[in-house]
């Protein structure tokens, strides 16, 4: 309890520290976003300032500080996780879209009284949100200062700005080179009728460029950005990530390189003809600020987001192989963890460390895609809980513990969870366990149409949940990257699209998570997540119809299902996914192993 206070205190002091540098610096309100200065959803510690100063360590949210109060704005996922990590630092707790809870906007509306002055760091706000603000401030003449990083003279011990080498890959692991991925992109500039093309995301960049980075955890991307015309490619990144090997690919396809901490400055200066195009949800408010006084600026998705969504055959093909991998690691784990809970000291940490070596020994591993979720009990309700060495619970034969992984791997990206019985459990875990599994699968069977969007899809995976009056609050399935960032849109399975959130088709090649989940605070978290290829199936006078491929082979717990709230269609979409797990992994497990898959996955 008194470490708990000393943590309190601490945010309370660098509260403090801030709310003095506003008042120097005439700042009424500051907000600090998670965000890197490319819109990332996970970022390196350099850019954890809201974490730095309220203790939250979740992936998503906001902190907005007056002189008197404090609120975080967040999601679903981490709403459990915020309330206990908010104790004690005099910072309130706003959980994003319940009833009654203000957005950060209306928040600022209410609280700002006319002529007052909004502050915040304008590389680490999305454009399309900082214009929102100037609308919504404007009848109060409230001034937006976005010129300087206030956080910066709070944070004495800040880390360095990341900076790793740039690896340049083998270009047949892509399917495609750079001419042709340019080819592509420069087709969408012209028919948006734009010269020239500003990309700030990292995943986009890496895509584009078939190169790979460092500087985020888990995630393979570089800092960088590029300015595209029809004839020219300029490419921003720090001299510490300029290898030989980059600079001879940069040569093969013309490729300008310029030094990261100029882009600004070069974009104020440059030839500019014609109109610019960039994507406002991504790109800094800073830097539109820059292009807006420079050229027409025209607002349109990044073209590399699509094409990036749109897996190719060479990449779908090593993604099988990577996927039949890393879930015979997921197996070998599985089996492990039961065989030996209970026997031998194991907590939620060490089992997550025991999943991470395994899967550092498959061919072509470059590192995890997230840090491993092992959340054992109370513990898994947390959406987005992470175990460490020194903070984490002991497992024990009875009850079930939810991990949430995934690797990187020179062929593709992995996410996956299960849910393993490790004792004794409830009839209540048991019937939600079986609605989860009866979600997963009944979105896994799916037919539909093509022009479908997730929002089509989603209630397939959480009807056996709302038939119970439960939700869970998330989306059900996210895109992911290949051997890039774990979430990736545009495509995404949710009933609910908000904010910058995009709506699109679903299209052949797509890889998609489909992970529907319950959690009970206090009680019990359950998630089964698989990942899927959307394929194209018959076309008729009707239309083009879909389904998905299974790109995820691991057990769904026996242990937990109840077959008396189960139709038979339910029965055999459990017995045929155990069939194909059976038949895929029994090849990559020892003899012992073997034999307990076999009665893992035995038909019920």
């Amino acid at each position: 309890m008194e470490e708990i206070q000393m943590v309190n205190q601490k945010i309370q002091d660098r509260l403090a520290a801030l709310r003095a540098v506003m008042k120097k610096n005439g700042v009424d309100w500051y907000m600090v976003p998670t965000a890197d200065f490319h819109n990332s959803e996970y970022v390196d510690a350099y850019f954890k300032v809201r974490e730095y100063l309220c203790n939250f360590s979740g992936s998503n949210g906001t902190l907005i500080v007056g002189m008197d109060e404090a609120g975080l704005w967040t999601d679903g996922r981490y709403f459990i996780q915020a309330e206990r990590e908010l104790t004690g630092t005099g910072v309130t707790l706003y959980r994003m879209l319940e009833d009654n809870v203000p957005t950060k906007e209306e928040f600022l509306q209410q609280k700002m009284e006319n002529g007052q002055t909004l502050g915040f760091d304008g590389r680490v706000v999305d454009t399309r949100f900082g214009l929102k603000l100037e609308k919504d401030l404007a009848d109060k003449q409230i001034k937006i200062v976005y010129g300087k990083d206030l956080a910066d003279e709070v944070w004495t011990d800040r880390p360095a700005l990341p900076c790793h080498p740039v690896l340049v890959p083998d270009e047949a692991l892509f399917g495609q080179n750079v001419s042709e991925k340019l080819a592509a992109v420069r087709k969408d500039m012209a028919a948006h009728g734009a010269s020239g093309l500003f990309l700030s995301k990292l995943d986009d960049l890496m895509w584009l460029l078939n190169i790979r980075g460092a500087d985020v955890e888990c995630n393979p991307v570089a800092l960088s950005y590029a300015y595209l015309t029809q004839d020219e490619c300029h490419f921003f990144l720090q001299d510490g990530e300029v290898t030989d090997v980059l600079k001879a690919h940069a040569a093969k396809y013309h490729i300008t390189l310029h030094p990261y901490e100029e882009a600004a400055e070069w974009m104020e200066s440059c030839a500019i003809t014609g109109s610019v195009m960039c994507d406002e949800g991504n790109v800094s408010y800073a830097f539109y600020k820059i292009l807006e006084n420079r050229a027409e600026v025209v607002d349109a998705a990044n073209p590399t987001e699509l094409l990036k969504a749109v897996k190719n055959e060479t990449e779908l093909e090593n993604m099988q192989e990577v996927y039949l991998k890393d879930s015979a690691a997921v197996c070998k784990f599985i089996y492990w963890v039961k065989k030996n809970v209970g026997k031998i000291p194991m907590t939620e940490y060490s089992a997550a460390m025991y999943l991470d070596h395994l899967r550092s020994e498959i061919d072509g591993y470059l590192d995890l895609s997230f840090p491993t979720i092992s959340a054992y009990g109370t513990n898994a309700a947390m959406m987005h809980y992470e175990a460490t060495e020194d903070n984490c619970a002991a497992l024990a034969p009875e009850g079930m513990l939810l991990v949430d992984s995934g690797g990187q791997y020179l062929g593709g990206t992995t996410d996956v969870t299960r849910t393993i019985v490790l004792g004794p459990v409830s009839q209540t875990i048991k019937e939600h366990y079986t609605a989860v599994a009866k979600g997963m699968l009944q979105l896994t069977d799916a037919k539909f149409l093509y022009g479908c969007t997730g929002r089509n899809l989603d209630i397939l995976a959480r009807q056996p949940m709302w038939d119970q009056n439960i939700d869970y609050k998330c989306g059900t399935g996210h895109g992911v990257g290949y051997i890039l960032n774990v979430h990736e849109g545009p495509q995404g399975i949710r009933w609910r699209f908000t904010g910058n959130q995009k709506e699109v088709p679903i299209e052949a090649g797509m890889d998609v998570t489909n992970e529907p989940g319950i959690y009970i605070e206090g009680s019990h978290g359950i998630r089964i997540e698989n990942v899927m290829v959307a394929r194209n199936g018959v076309k008729n006078g009707d239309g083009q119809f879909m389904y998905f491929d299974t790109l995820t082979w691991a057990p769904i717990d026996l242990d937990a299902i109840d077959v008396s709230v189960m139709e038979r269609k339910d029965i055999e979409r459990l017995n045929r996914y155990h069939a194909q797990v059976r038949e895929k992994m029994t090849p990559y497990l020892n003899e012992e192993e073997a034999a307990w898959l076999k009665e893992a996955t035995r038909e019920i």
